[in-house]
C-alpha cells in the first residue's frame, strides 16, 4: 500500500518513540524518510531495523542538534543539497529538563528545543515545502498546551523554571506557532497542522539528565499503562496520508478528529507578538523567506 510512494518525508526524532513508529509506518507507505537524529550510532540502528521492518530502503539520517542553531542550519542546508523537495515535515522531537538548563546559543533549553527548533528547521525548508504543490507540516504538541503560559518579560524563564512549567510553555509556543504559520500561508496548498499523540511511553524519563530516582520510579511504574508509540503515532500517519485531512489546515487534532485547543492558543496578538521574538532569537527574516516563495 504505497500511499507516498515518491513523496519525501522529514521526521525529527526519528530514532525511538513515536518518531520511529511513525517512519515505520511511512516507509510501509513507500515514503522517502529522513530521520533527523542527534545521535549517529542510533540513528543508523533504527533505520536498519525500520529497512528490516518495512522493506523500504529509501531511508537517510540526517545528523541536527536542535539545542543548537548553528546545527539546525547546516542540517537544512545538508537537505536542501540533496533534495529538490519536502513533501511532508514532521516536528516530532523534544525533550523535558528538570532543571533549568541554557544551549550555547543563550537560551532556555526546554524553549529552544521544543518550540525555536522546530520554528527554525520550518522557516529554513519552507521553500522546498512549498514547491510543486505544496506538502504537509505536522507538529507533535500535546493537551499540556492547555497549562502553558507565555511571560513575554521573562520568556528564558530566569526568574522561577520549573520543568513542568517550561514543557507546557513550550507546546503553547508551538500551538501559536502551528495557527501563526498556517494563516501565513494562506493561499498556499500547504496544510500546517498539531496533533495531540496521547499519554506514550517514551524515553523522555531516560533522557532528562536531572530526573530524580523518584521520578524514574514512577514513570517505570505507570509506563504499563500507557499508551504505545504505535498508537501515539496513529495521528501522525492519519495527518500525512488520509485524504480526508488533505485540505485541512490550522487545525489540532487528537485520534484523527479535530479538537478544540485552548483559548491561550488561540490569541492571535500573542501568536504575532511570539513570531517577532522568534525571528529575534533565530535570526532570520521570515518576512524575506515569504517574499521568495511569492516571487516563484
Amino acid at each position: 500500500m504505497e500511499l507516498l510512494k515518491n513523496k519525501t518525508c522529514i521526521i525529527t526524532g526519528g530514532n525511538s518513540g513515536i518518531g520511529k513508529a511513525a517512519a515505520v509506518g511511512l516507509a510501509r507507505f513507500g515514503a522517502n524518510i529522513i530521520l533527523v537524529v542527534r545521535n549517529r550510532f542510533r540513528g543508523e540502528a533504527a533505520l536498519k531495523e525500520i529497512i528490516t521492518l518495512t522493506g523500504n530502503k529509501n531511508i537517510e539520517i540526517q545528523l541536527c542538534y536542535l539545542s543548537s542553531f548553528e546545527s539546525i542550519k547546516e542540517c537544512a542546508d545538508n537537505i536542501r543539497s540533496h533534495h529538490k523537495k519536502i513533501d511532508i515535515l514532521i516536528n516530532n522531537a523534544g525533550a523535558y529538563f528538570s532543571k533549568r538548563h541554557v544551549t550555547k546559543d543563550g537560551i532556555e533549553a526546554t524553549f529552544q528545543v521544543n518550540y525555536l527548533s522546530r520554528f527554525l528547521l520550518t522557516n529554513l525548508l519552507l521553500d522546498l515545502i512549498t514547491k510543486n504543490g505544496g506538502g504537509k507540516i505536522i507538529n507533535v504538541n500535546g493537551e499540556y498546551h492547555r497549562h502553558g503560559k507565555i511571560n513575554f518579560n521573562d520568556l528564558q524563564m530566569k526568574k522561577r523554571y520549573t520543568g513542568m512549567c517550561a514543557a507546557c510553555r513550550a507546546k503553547l509556543a508551538d500551538l501559536l506557532f502551528v495557527y501563526e504559520l498556517s494563516s501565513k500561508l494562506k493561499g498556499f496548498p500547504v496544510n500546517v497542522n498539531a496533533l495531540h499523540p496521547g499519554i506514550v511511553a517514551t524515553n523522555a524519563v531516560e533522557n532528562d539528565p536531572d530526573a530524580s530516582m523518584m521520578r524514574k520510579i514512577l514513570y517505570w511504574l505507570a509506563k504499563p499503562f500507557l499508551s504505545s508509540p504505535e498508537k501515539g503515532a496513529e495521528t501522525i500517519l492519519y495527518l500525512a496520508s488520509n485524504d480526508e485531512a488533505k485540505n485541512v489546515t490550522g487545525k489540532y487534532f487528537i485520534n484523527n478528529k479535530i479538537a478544540a485547543s485552548s483559548s491561550s492558543s488561540l490569541d492571535k496578538e500573542a501568536a504575532k507578538k511570539l513570531w517577532k521574538e522568534s525571528e529575534i532569537l533565530t535570526g532570520i527574516d521570515t518576512e524575506q523567506i515569504l517574499e521568495s516563495i511569492n516571487k516563484r
